[in-house]
Formats: C-alpha cells, sequence, structure tokens
C-alpha cells in the first residue's frame, strides 16, 4: 500500500478532500505547484518501490504536469495521475476550466507520456478503467497513468471493493529458458572454443528493479567477475567492493570506461540496460565484447535495439541470475577455470590508473569551491546508507563521478530526460517514502530558480532532509559550452549571485551559506541534525571541467563519424 499522495488543491477536485483528510494511512502532502506535485509522486515511486499518486486539477493543472510525467516516462516511474474535470453537462459549451474531451482534451494532452489515460464519464465504468490503469502502470515497461474524472461522477456512490495489487505487479518473475540455457552454453564454451574468461557484467535499473542485486553480487563473487553499472544503476553493487568497476557511460570512471572499450572483454553480460546513448559512451563500437554479447530485459523490445546480440534473453534479471547459480556443473568448471585470469585482469586494470579522472580535484582548497570537493565532503557526511538525489545540471556529472554508492537505491537521478529541479520536489517524495534513511538533494542554482518554491512544502512538513545547492551562478554545462563561444553567449548562461539560504530561511527551512572547502564537513553535519529541511549554499567556481571528458571524445568521434 501507499501512504502518501500528492497534490495541489482546486475547484475541480474539491470533493476528494473529505477522503484524502478521513482515509487512514495516508498522509496527503500539498505542492506548491502541480509539477511538484507530480515530482514528489515519482520521487516517492522510486524511492519506495512502489507507485505514486497524485490530484491535480483539469487544464491548467494537467499541463503543468507534463515535464514531470515525461521524466517518469523516460525513466519507467510508475506514477498514478488523477484529475478533477469539468461536470459532463458542462463538456463543450464553453465552461470554465473545460478540459474534457469536447474542450483543452487533458487525456489527449497526457496520451504521449502515459500509458493509460480515461476520462470516466460514467461511475460505473471507474473501478474497471482504475483497475486497468494500475495494471497498465506496473506492466513490463512501468510508466506513468491518468484518469479524469468529471466533477459528477465523483460525488456519486460507487459499490466497488478494495482490491490491492498482486505482488507480482510490483516484482514480476519470468525468463526465457531456451535463451538462457543458450547464454550458459556460450559461457561454458560447449559448441565451440574454449570458454570466454574475460567475462564482466553491465548492470542496468533492471537489477534494480527485479531486486536481483544480492542475486548479482552472489554471482561476481563466486566467479571473480568485474561489474560495471549504468548511472541509473549505479550502487547495486557497492562501489567499494573490489569488483566494482564503478559506472561506465556518462560521467563514468576511468575502470569501467577504459576496461569496457578495451577490446580485451571476450563476453559481456549486460542486465536490465537498454543501452542507450549514454550508457553505451555515445554508441561506442568498441563496446561490444570479441565473442559473446548476452542482454537480459523484460521489455523485449529494447534488446538489440542498438547493438546485435549473440544471445537475447527476455525476463527478469533475478531469474536469470537465479538460473545460473543453478547451471550444470560444466558451467561451473568453465566459469572457475576463468578465475585466475579475471584476478590478474583485474590487478591489470587497477594498475593502469586511479579509479577516477583527476582524483585530486576531490581534496581541492581551491575557492570558489570545487564542485568535486563539495561531494567527496557531502559523501563523508552522509552515513553509508543514505541516499543522495541529484538534480540536472554540471552537478550531476561531479555526483555521478566522485559520489560512491553503497546499494540499490541511495543513488537516484532521472538519468533520461533529466528536467531541472526534479530533484528537489522528488527528495521530498523519497524522503516520505523511506523516513529511517538520511537523505540529501544535490541540485544548482538554475534548478533551484526553477523548483526551489517545493522547499516550502519540505518546511510545511518538517521533512528533514538537506537540500546542497551547488551555486556557480551559471546554467553550468550550457556555460562550459557557450565560453567557447565568445563573451555574449556566455553572458546568456550566467546567473546573478543569490542567497539560497536566505531563501530558504524564508520559506522556513534552515539555511547556511559554505564560501570555503573546510567550512563544507561542519555545515553538512549540522544541516542533517536540524529536525527538518536545511538548505546549504555551496559557493562554486563554474569554470571547473566536469568529469566527463570520454564522454565528450566519444561524442565527437560520433559526430566525425556521421
Amino acid at each position: 500500500k501507499i501512504d502518501h499522495v500528492f497534490m495541489v488543491p482546486g475547484g475541480l477536485i474539491d470533493n476528494f478532500y473529505p477522503a484524502l483528510c478521513a482515509t487512514p494511512g495516508i498522509r496527503t502532502i500539498v505542492a506548491a505547484h502541480e509539477a511538484g506535485a507530480a515530482y514528489m509522486a515519482d520521487g516517492y515511486a522510486r524511492a519506495s518501490g512502489r507507485f505514486g499518486a497524485c490530484f491535480v486539477i483539469g487544464g491548467p493543472g494537467v499541463t503543468n504536469a507534463v515535464t514531470a510525467l515525461s521524466a517518469a516516462l523516460t525513466d519507467q516511474s510508475p506514477v498514478f495521475l488523477l484529475t478533477g474535470e469539468v461536470p459532463t453537462d458542462w463538456e463543450g459549451r464553453g465552461g470554465f476550466q473545460d478540459a474534457s474531451a469536447a474542450g483543452l482534451n487533458d487525456v489527449e494532452i497526457l496520451r504521449p507520456v502515459t500509458a493509460y489515460g480515461y476520462e470516466v464519464e460514467s461511475p460505473h465504468l471507474l473501478h474497471f478503467h482504475l483497475r486497468a490503469a494500475l495494471r497498465q502502470m506496473m506492466g513490463t515497461r512501468r510508466a506513468p497513468v491518468h484518469l479524469s474524472v468529471p466533477v459528477n461522477v465523483q460525488t456519486a456512490e460507487i459499490a466497488a471493493p478494495y482490491q490491492p495489487l498482486a505482488s507480482n505487479y510490483y516484482a514480476p518473475r519470468s525468463l526465457d529458458e531456451v535463451a538462457t540455457r543458450a547464454c550458459i552454453e556460450g559461457l561454458s564454451g560447449e559448441n565451440g572454443p574454449a570458454p570466454p574468461h574475460r567475462l564482466a557484467i553491465l548492470a542496468g535499473y533492471g537489477v534494480d528493479r527485479s531486486g536481483a542485486a544480492p542475486a548479482l553480487r552472489a554471482f561476481a563473487e563466486r566467479y571473480d567477475i568485474p561489474v560495471a553499472t549504468t548511472l541509473r544503476a549505479k550502487g547495486v553493487l557497492p562501489e567499494d567492493h573490489p569488483l566494482s568497476l564503478g559506472v561506465f557511460g556518462y560521467s563514468g570512471t576511468r575502470h569501467a570506461c577504459e576496461t569496457l572499450l578495451s577490446g580485451e572483454v571476450e563476453a559481456l553480460l549486460v542486465l536490465g540496460s537498454g543501452l542507450n546513448q549514454r550508457d553505451t559512451m555515445f554508441w561506442e563500437k568498441r563496446f561490444r565484447p570479441s565473442r559473446l554479447l548476452v542482454q537480459v530485459d523484460l521489455d523485449a523490445g529494447v534488446i538489440g535495439k542498438n547493438y546485435a546480440v549473440d544471445v537475447a534473453v527476455t525476463g527478469d534479471c533475478r531469474s536469470f541470475l537465479q538460473k545460473l547459480a543453478e547451471a550444470p556443473q560444466s558451467f561451473v568448471k568453465s566459469l572457475e577455470d576463468g578465475v585466475p585470469l579475471r584476478r590478474e585482469w583485474l590487478q591489470a586494470i587497477r594498475a593502469k590508473g586511479p579509479r577516477r579522472y583527476e582524483p585530486e580535484n576531490a581534496l581541492s582548497d581551491a575557492t570558489p569551491i570545487h564542485p568535486a570537493r563539495a561531494v567527496a565532503e557531502l559523501r563523508r557526511a552522509l552515513p553509508r546508507e543514505g541516499v543522495l538525489l541529484v538534480d540536472s545540471g554540471a552537478h550531476r556529472a561531479f555526483a555521478g563521478h566522485y559520489w560512491e554508492a553503497y546499494g540499490p537505491g541511495r543513488y537516484i537521478s532521472a538519468t533520461n530526460l533529466g528536467p531541472m529541479g526534479w530533484a528537489i520536489a522528488a527528495g521530498i517524495g523519497a524522503k516520505l517514502a523511506r523516513p529511517e534513511l538520511p537523505l540529501a538533494v544535490l541540485t544548482g542554482d538554475g534548478c533551484m530558480q526553477m523548483h526551489g518554491m517545493e522547499i516550502a512544502t519540505a518546511a510545511r512538513y518538517r521533512v528533514p532532509m538537506l537540500f546542497v545547492v551547488l551555486n556557480n551562478q551559471a546554467l553550468g554545462n550550457v556555460y562550459l559550452r557557450a565560453r567557447k563561444m565568445g563573451p555574449g553567449p556566455a553572458d546568456l548562461t550566467e546567473i546573478p549571485l543569490k542567497d539560497w539560504a536566505a531563501f530558504g530561511r524564508a520559506l522556513g527551512a534552515e539555511g547556511l551559506v559554505v564560501e570555503r572547502p573546510e567550512a563544507l564537513a561542519p555545515a553538512f553535519q549540522r544541516g542533517l541534525a536540524v529536525p527538518g529541511p536545511c538548505v546549504v549554499d555551496v559557493r562554486c567556481g563554474r569554470d571547473y571541467a566536469t568529469p566527463v571528458a570520454p564522454w565528450t571524445q566519444a561524442k565527437q568521434e560520433w559526430m566525425d563519424d556521421e
């Protein structure tokens, strides 16, 4: 069951207030903006493993929520949106805020960003469409769904018993046994030359979704297999684990990027990643291993989409790894025979250089503060089990590279669409979903300009969380490109200095300003001890290069090839 819903009140949903206030076990959170309410529901879904629910009015409430639902769609986050609509006898007659099928048509507006949308004009059909929407939302590709309920339907008496969703909707179990057997044979070398001993794993979001992190760790440890992750799956294997290579792709580590592109990988297991642009270093040709590429995903539509695969396994990652754990002795012997070689290989990987590019940045004493130093100090301040939500901007690159995540669901970011300001509101939803875990949001001054007002929501409900604003007085990533074009383009991307700590205090939160690196640690410790939200305004430099050099090079090579 969910225990929070998120909303912005308005006339078209007035009828829901008594039930929202009187339903045991449900706490209603009022956001500052409809996008904030939907982002909170998104963050709640990602952190809880359940789904998020939000209520807004039709018309302007829906259009304000479009970007939030788009981010949820591209990251397969299950969000249920219920909107209020004008009475059915107003439709098409010029009624105020008419967004019915005869007016603005909310259902059509949201159709590209939802898996299911329907305007329920009969109370007798409400239960049917509710169940259909929930099933679609939790399907193979999780996605937002939408029901529009006219005011006169909201007040109708409906006799429909509560039916919880079956548990398998949250963690579906299915597996192509024939393809799995082909994978086992390929790794065993049963039908060809010697087994591929230089075996690596790229773990994606599907590992987290299926609850496969323990099985992944057990399999990797049993056979000493190095593991890289996508940015979305950062932490599914603790990043201080000796078999962890870190993130591959955008803002990836040296060990992951150089290993998977080295040409040394003979076999690669891709678990739960669609191999999109950022997860493959701009569809790098060298990503494909020399002998065997196995791709495992619940969604058959993404398998082989960007790379020809040797074995396509439709199924969830947990079931796949469990099947490998039960594989015949010939498979066990083949992988055990490769352990000494993989240990030597891992030693050689580490000998090529430090895990991160420019690790000295995390210790920088420079002022303005280096973003890498701020990320490193925040990592030391937040307990090991703590959760970090990361917004969109240059700070995403610094966090992806310099932050270490130690478990699934401990690093959360909208990685595919990346709307600015998402993490501010999503962090509130995530903290309400997992109140027992310390939580911080890493955001920027550009993001604060877009959705910083949601700090008022955190203050209103006394949500204990840390908002760390890397205040570089610029739209960081855009500035780093624009400055090469001259002072005029650079000026378009600069932001006048704002005191975000004072802004936070004005909204009811605590607020601290940090201008020197040695003041970071005490500020973070103080902020984490506050019995409510705290904004830490970190004055950073905007000219520090982001740790994405391999990505930038791969992008340039792609453009040159084109």
